[in-house]
């Protein structure tokens, strides 16, 4: 019975969308400066890096960083 816990499959990884600094600072009403400041403190998400110098946030990060801010 112990190796039917086995046959369980893993949960399938959600695809999240990512956007970038220009609809980041849309969604959150901050601009650029005050985004990259707030990362260095540790107050806002960081960006995945998408090759060279471009970057971009996930998307459920922002929802969820807006969201707990909402809350607040």
């Amino acid at each position: 019975m112990a190796d039917a816990d086995l046959d369980v499959a893993p949960e399938p990884k959600r695809v999240t969308r990512l956007i970038r600094l220009k609809e980041v600072q849309h969604r959150v009403g901050l601009g650029r400066s005050t985004i990259y400041r707030w990362m260095a403190e540790g107050k806002f998400p960081k960006p995945v890096q998408l090759g060279g110098y471009a970057v971009a946030w996930s998307e459920n990060e922002i929802v969820s960083w807006i969201a707990a801010h909402l809350d607040t």
